[in-house]
């Protein structure tokens, strides 16, 4: 390897730093790679398509998530760590207002300030599990290069600084003990780029060139050791040294051996090669252990063409699939913005009804981020979204839960245009009225959902004879959460329904028909 630090270089730069800090720079040898759990994979493309999604997951259709970290600190949004070191941004202002220049304040700072002295999981994962959660996500790293767990390899972790909790690990226990699966987000793979912005300086004003905070030594293994700014914050640039992919392959995999969970979310592709096909061979390995034998968990990964056979789940961050996809799948988005911000316009609770009731007609599962404060709660905006999803999956859950997409996934206006699968589609796509439909079976019953309510009658023109969606006769028709008996034709122009007096719950209403 051409200029390779010595241990004399790395001393130098290290200053008084410490030997804890020392020994997670200092590089490993050169050819050792990653080493996985013994198993039935290996890291390669072609052990990984081996790889089937378990039936639990295709049957939850329903996780919540709480993106929760340093960088709720400031209650000021996403990706604060990065964008307090851009001068001039929104959050670069809000620092220098509220806490000074980050030459003297820096996110090590922030971090510190960070207590989440209301935190109660417990609370949450009960509230979650009323929702009509199946399972739940705990952030395990952002690209903020902070583990919210015990971490094994990182000093800069939520027990030894801020909250001095195990974020992740309390997580954990609460959400095993309301019977949820858990699942653990890392978004750690792309902090040697997103965060590379500390390292620079202000252009302009009274601390034109005062270098930030990132470019003292004794924090490199927080702030990364200096390299080039690169022009995207996000995506792999091909300058991440080796070191680096080591890193992060023994970070998440400690976190997958210490907590054991039921699903990893990658933000992004599965990254760094045969780092990142090592990690998802290492952890469906594990699972074996784990779990008796089975291949019981999920990886999920940003980039179609890596779970096109196999391998893992595709996520897609606020998208939504222009079809009825052939293979499960699922959208990750928030009802306002992914950390907390005091200023955010949420979703209402329609629009997240009407997203998971969309995704799972596709085949899909809905992952929805709630951000908490800084001391660990949510705000009232927020509650009331949550009490909403419950009221609507105390009536309807039954068609949700373990059913499977029908023919098509839906019929009206919001079917007929479709947008492309991709990332951050879903502001694209129409609103859902009474006039949309969207299906779902179980065995023998079919789901049909009216996204709006129509006083008078509802027609389901999908089941008309002509379309040949629909085969043989209909027993019986009811409305979820409606005791009568309802009045209904099924004739050439579909199944018509005389709608009752009251609407059951608000936003969509289901028929259960056999």
């Amino acid at each position: 390897m051409k200029n390779r630090p010595t241990r004399r270089d790395v001393l130098k730069m290290a200053g008084a730093a410490g030997p804890a800090i020392l020994a997670a720079r200092l590089p490993t040898a050169e050819g050792e790679g990653p080493q996985i759990s013994p198993g039935p994979f290996a890291g390669t493309r072609e052990s990984l398509r081996q790889y089937r999604v378990p039936e639990w997951f295709r049957d939850a259709k329903f996780g919540i998530w709480a993106h929760w970290g340093p960088q709720s600190s400031a209650e000021y949004g996403d990706w604060y760590a990065r964008n307090m070191y851009i001068e001039g941004s929104r959050q670069y202002k809000y620092h220098l207002e509220h806490y000074g220049h980050p030459s003297k304040v820096g996110f090590k700072d922030v971090i510190s300030r960070w207590r989440g002295e209301r935190f109660d999981p417990d609370y949450l994962l009960r509230l979650y599990r009323k929702a009509g959660a199946k399972y739940f996500f705990s952030m395990g790293v952002h690209c903020d290069n902070f583990d919210l767990w015990n971490s094994t390899h990182h000093r800069w972790n939520a027990v030894k600084m801020g909250p001095k909790k195990d974020i992740v690990g309390m997580f954990r226990t609460a959400a095993r003990n309301e019977g949820l699966r858990f699942g653990v987000s890392e978004h750690l793979w792309g902090s040697y780029n997103w965060f590379a912005v500390n390292k620079g300086a202000d252009k302009q004003g009274p601390y034109a060139g005062v270098p930030y905070d990132g470019n003292e030594p004794a924090n490199w293994d927080l702030y990364h050791e200096p390299h080039q700014i690169p022009p995207k914050p996000w995506a792999e640039q091909g300058n991440e040294p080796v070191q680096w992919k080591r890193a992060w392959f023994l970070r998440i995999k400690d976190l997958l051996d210490q907590y054991q969970p039921d699903l990893l979310y990658t933000d992004g592709a599965l990254p760094f090669g045969e780092w990142g096909l090592s990690l998802a061979a290492h952890y469906y390995n594990q699972s074996t252990h784990w779990r008796r034998g089975r291949v019981d968990v999920v990886y999920t990964s940003k980039l179609p063409s890596d779970c096109e056979v196999g391998t893992c789940v595709l996520d897609l961050e606020r998208g939504v699939v222009d079809s009825l996809w052939p293979r499960p799948w699922q959208t990750d988005t928030c009802v306002g913005g992914w950390h907390y911000n005091k200023d955010a316009k949420y979703k209402t609770a329609k629009t997240c009804i009407d997203l998971l009731v969309d995704i799972v007609s596709r085949n899909g599962n809905l992952l929805l981020n709630f951000p908490l404060r800084s001391d660990g709660t949510l705000d009232d905006a927020e509650l009331s979204i949550v009490a909403e999803i419950t009221q609507w999956m105390t009536v309807n859950s039954e068609a949700i839960y373990s059913t499977r997409p029908w023919k098509i996934f839906g019929d009206g206006p919001g079917s007929q245009t479709s947008v492309a699968t991709a990332h951050f589609n879903e502001s694209k796509r129409k609103d859902l009225t009474a006039d949309d439909a969207r299906f779902t079976v179980k065995g023998n019953v079919l789901y049909a959902f009216s996204m709006g309510w129509n006083p008078g009658q509802t027609l389901f023109a999908a089941l008309a004879p002509q379309r040949k969606l629909f085969s043989g006769k209909i027993r019986h028709v009811e409305l979820l959460g409606y005791p009568g008996k309802l009045k209904w034709t099924h004739a050439d122009d579909g199944l018509r329904i005389r709608m009752p007096e009251r609407k059951p719950c608000d936003h969509a209403v289901v028929f259960k028909i056999a």
